[in-house]
């Protein structure tokens, strides 16, 4: 590993929760906050095929700068297949089918998509990262995906009928827990930040191609708070925010911090009442401190360890 790069991981490490893993998965939460309320503010004027591509053509473009002046080694064997899999999940899939969704569907409602991701990363760490979590782990984790809908739905206007951008939700959800998961298994090898630069690179072919159909379909003609939402899109949602998150999954497990993410809607939504004007009830202060209850017990659930061998 290059000296630049950020420390590996050990694949033995102590599966306990740690408060390291935690708080570097918060601090890729708050930045994530910002995405829904600012993609919402962006596609007001702004192409939504051109915010979900452009916004990764800047990031690579920062992605490159950062790889080459740290000189990082380049990834080996398969561990291009699985870049192109965390590329596919976060850099194409949820970018381009949040900001289609965003175009009609409220920020607050855009938040639903943010309370159903723990529990589906959790279930994809699961699949990939052989994490197992002890009974106690999936009911706290589902009372938080039910109490985290339920709150963002009734900000929302509720889930009352599946509508084209509720589908294309549930779609970007699946992208980013795959994307997450493995991710996060490729930052405890690569590192945190390179991870997430290498699937930029990769992703930023078919990214430049579609920034450029974006463009001569419909030249970009925003509002400066436009352009500033989408400059916060491209550097800190696609690119910086990914450093903390993937750090805080490489650390894990990654099961008890994708839990963390319960408290995205909740930020969500308050970030959309203080930048959108949305009306701030008691429906909201009731929910989130449910949401981040939920939050809170079920980091601090334990991993199964496994039962050291008995001695003759």
């Amino acid at each position: 590993m290059n000296p630049h790069s950020s420390a590996t991981l050990e694949t033995s490490m102590p599966l306990s929760p740690s408060r390291a893993g935690l708080a570097w998965g918060f601090l890729g939460v708050l930045a994530f906050s910002f995405t829904v309320p600012f993609t919402r503010v962006a596609v007001g004027g702004l192409s939504p095929l051109f915010i979900g591509s452009g916004r990764a053509v800047i990031a690579a473009t920062l992605a490159i700068a950062a790889l080459s002046l740290t000189r990082q080694r380049f990834p080996a064997g398969v561990q291009w297949v699985r870049l192109a899999v965390v590329g596919g999940g976060i850099v194409i899939g949820f970018p381009l089918l949040t900001s289609y969704a965003l175009t009609t569907a409220p920020a607050s409602h855009g938040a639903v998509v943010i309370a159903l991701l723990p529990a589906a990363t959790a279930v994809m760490a699961v699949i990939r990262g052989k994490e197992r979590p002890p009974v106690s782990f999936w009911v706290t984790a589902g009372m938080g995906a039910v109490v985290a809908v339920g709150f963002a739905a009734l900000q929302g206007g509720g889930l009352t009928h599946l509508t084209a951008s509720d589908l294309l939700l549930f779609a970007a959800v699946l992208a980013a827990a795959i994307g997450y998961a493995e991710g996060g298994l490729l930052a405890r090898e690569l590192g945190a930040w390179q991870t997430v630069s290498w699937a930029l690179v990769i992703a930023s072919p078919i990214m430049l191609a579609l920034t450029i159909t974006a463009v001569a379909q419909q030249p970009p003609n925003g509002t400066p708070t436009e352009w500033a939402a989408f400059a916060y899109l491209a550097v800190v949602s696609m690119f910086l925010g990914f450093f903390a998150w993937y750090r805080g999954l490489a650390i894990g497990p990654m099961a008890q911090v994708s839990q963390v993410q319960l408290t995205q809607p909740v930020l969500s939504i308050l970030w959309a009442v203080f930048l959108l004007g949305e009306h701030l009830t008691a429906t909201t202060v009731i929910g989130g401190i449910a949401v981040i209850a939920c939050a809170g017990v079920a980091v601090r659930t334990r991993l199964n360890r496994p039962k050291p061998a008995s001695r003759p």
